[in-house]
Formats: structure tokens, sequence, C-alpha cells
């Protein structure tokens, strides 16, 4: 790839995995944007005009690259052999492995992620990121359902993310059992809301019940 040939949005792009990782040492900063660039023979100023917004658009072209890595190695045709389970814990599983031996970076981002006036931005990207995917995973939903889907993965993936940079397990054990559990939690949630929401046999209603209490099936 020639860097000089590139749009300062495919630059930015081309830059965030070596920022990444110098973002190990240096923090999400000039220094680690000065050494990628020198690693990608691009000129730092050019560098620096592909991240005018600084350590949050550099974070934030590294989680798109993962994205994009995530949809050319788990396509959807590739996951629809798997349960819904199976699909959620391989793509959120791959975007862990893309951060190992770069847990102090993503430290680093989450610690950034969290301030005040980066929260709107950041819940964008995480948003962005559980949409990708639930779309790999093939929801089609379009009712509120489209919502709470991405809003609850969101959250299992940043506690996941937060488990993942201290694990020293073998094989981040610890951070996969968590994820287990977690998304457990949620398939069993999801159970008992299709069988109160869309059973209508067996869906919850107030009248009903009260009308079961006054006479009682025989």
């Amino acid at each position: 790839m020639d860097m000089a040939d590139l749009t300062l949005d495919e630059l930015r792009l081309a830059l965030a995995p070596a920022i990444a990782d110098s973002a190990i040492f240096d923090g999400w900063g000039d220094a680690a944007l000065a050494e990628a660039a020198n690693q990608g023979g691009v000129d730092l100023a050019v560098a620096r005009l592909a991240f005018p917004g600084g350590a949050m658009d550099m974070i934030s072209a590294w989680i798109e690259t993962v994205d994009a890595a995530m949809a050319r190695e788990l396509p959807a045709e590739k996951l629809a052999t798997m349960k819904i389970r199976e699909r959620i814990r391989v793509l959120v599983q791959f975007r862990l492995d893309q951060a190992r031996g770069k847990e102090e970076a993503l430290r680093r981002a989450l610690a950034i992620m969290a301030m005040p006036r980066n929260a709107r931005r950041a819940l964008k990207t995480a948003w962005h990121s559980a949409d990708a995917m639930w779309r790999l995973a093939g929801d089609t939903a379009t009712d509120y359902n489209h919502y709470t889907k991405r809003t609850i993965l969101a959250g299992i993936y940043s506690a996941t993310l937060a488990v993942f940079i201290d694990d020293e397990s073998d094989d981040k054990a610890e951070t996969r059992a968590f994820l287990d559990r977690r998304i457990d939690g949620v398939m069993k949630f999801e159970k008992t809301k299709a069988k109160l929401l869309n059973s209508e046999r067996e869906y919850f209603s107030p009248v009903r019940f009260l009308g079961r209490l006054r006479y009682p099936a025989r």
C-alpha cells in the first residue's frame, strides 16, 4: 500500500493499527501518531490532518478497523449454521482477540472514552459496534427489539472488556467464562421476554389474570 496515494480517511484507517501498537507505551497522543507515521513513511503533518479530533479520532479509527476485520472474517453466511448464542459469543471473542497484547492501549482508550467530553461519541461508537455484531448475527428486527438488543450487547461487550484488560489467567479463561455467563443471562432473559410478549397464549394480560382469580379454571 502506497500511503501517499490514500485519502485522509483511508490514511486514518491505515495508520490506526500502528497507532494502537504504539499507544501501549506512548498513549493515544502525538508520540504514537508520529511513530505510526514514521513506520508508514507518512509525513507527520499529513498524518495529523487525518486525526483532527486527536485521541478520540485515533481510538475510533482503531475500532473501525476491528469492525471491518470482523465483517471480513465472520460474514453472516459463515455464522448462519450456529445458534444465535454462539454467533454472539464468536463475534465478541473475535474482537477480544484483536486486542490481545494491546491491553494497555485498550485500558488507556477506555479511560479516554470515559471522559465526560467524550461520552456521547463513545456511546455512538459502542452502538455502532453492537449494531455490526447483531447484523452479522442475522438480526433483522426493526421494532424496539432492534434497540434493546444493541443496548444490551453494548453493555455486555463493555463489561467484558473491563474484565479482559486485567485478566491474567491462562488464555484469558476468566474473560471467556465471564462472557459466557453474561450471554447465558441475556439468552434466558430473551426467552422469558418472548414468552411474555410474542406468544398470545402466554401473553400476560392483567384483565385475563384478574378474571381467572374471580373465575378460576376448573
